[in-house]
């Protein structure tokens, strides 16, 4: 057995600086296509290309399918992508002032070929007007291939961001250049031991979810501030002091935090952690009721959310909260039947 601080590095949990994930070695995944789907729209429609003929502009996206994905292991990346587009372009003749139309097919960007090799055809609607087209098969093919450039570029660094989280090895050089960097006089009296204990900024994320649930406001709003009822959806022994400053515990300690605002009825907002996030951190629930006649629209705005922690959260929320309660709402309506 080895000793104590000899074990193999990449299973030390206290030098990561998240306590998961010990040194980036497992396999994690991220689905990158509801994301690639809206950063595809923002490169490329607005795009314009201008030459000697005239001025041609992409209109739309009109046809996307495909998918992307992010993974890491080892503290590697590894991005996957697969996309067949079609968009709409529309220009106007410089000298005749003719208007024309057409499209532009890009039938597979994806991680197998490079972006220059990437097959791009232009087309144009019947008619005059060749000098668009010719302009858009050449200008154009140029700015279209710069903008697959800046999708993958973002989905590289934009999109995982958060995926390799620093160690606390990596916490202490990036403080002892930033030190170096800024002339701190002080830097030489800094010791690896003080730099090892030094806090690591984690990426977050804001999750936004809505739900309706078949019940009145005030019953629902119960539901978050009574421990009974909260014990009986969560099926757990838990610690509800609903009052400002007041403890909250939920399924055997994996949830906690703090009631930070009430507001009978309408407003509940949380210092709400998991248990496996970093030590001290802690996420900003605000849960809105809207009481909507027979029913309640919850709104959910949870801000500071690591990033790793995105989907694990929003499965939470929807799993053991929501659809939990949407039970215990109907067993109740059904006992007074």
């Amino acid at each position: 057995m080895a000793k104590w601080g000899q074990g193999d590095p990449r299973w030390i949990v206290e030098e990561r600086a998240d306590a998961t994930n010990v040194n980036n070695w497992h396999w994690t995944e991220r689905d990158a296509t509801s994301w690639s789907k809206s950063k595809l729209k923002e490169v490329l429609v607005g795009l314009v290309v201008e030459g000697e003929a005239g001025r041609c502009e992409i209109s739309d996206l009109k046809h996307l399918e495909g998918e992307a994905s992010c993974n890491s292991r080892k503290g590697k990346l590894i991005i996957f992508y697969e996309w067949n587009l079609r968009l709409s372009w529309k220009g106007t003749v410089k000298e005749s002032g003719e208007k024309h139309k057409g499209s532009v097919e890009i039938p597979n960007l994806s991680e197998e070929n490079e972006v220059d090799d990437t097959e791009i055809n232009v087309s144009k609607k019947k008619g005059e007007g060749d000098v668009l087209r010719d302009l858009m098969r050449t200008e154009g093919t140029t700015k279209l291939r710069e903008a697959l450039r800046d999708y993958l570029k973002a989905l590289k660094t934009e999109f995982t961001l958060g995926m390799i989280l620093p160690t606390k090895a990596t916490a202490g050089q990036g403080l002892a250049a930033e030190q170096k960097l800024s002339g701190n006089t002080m830097q030489d009296s800094v010791s690896p031991q003080r730099l090892g204990t030094v806090g690591v900024k984690i990426p977050t994320v804001k999750i936004l979810m809505r739900e309706i649930f078949d019940s009145p406001a005030d019953e629902l709003y119960s539901i978050f501030t009574t421990p009974e009822l909260v014990q009986k959806f969560s099926k757990c022994p838990a610690v509800i002091e609903a009052e400002k400053g007041g403890k909250l515990q939920m399924f055997d300690g994996c949830v906690s935090g703090e009631y930070a605002e009430l507001v009978p009825s309408q407003r509940i907002v949380l210092k709400w952690r998991c248990r496996s996030w970093p030590e001290e951190h802690y996420a900003t629930v605000a849960l809105n009721f809207k009481d909507m006649a027979a029913q309640t629209e919850l709104q959910l705005e949870c801000k500071g959310v690591p990033v790793c922690n995105e989907d694990s959260t929003r499965q939470c929320w929807k799993q053991q909260y929501f659809e939990e309660i949407r039970i215990l709402l109907q067993q109740s309506h059904d006992d007074m039947e």
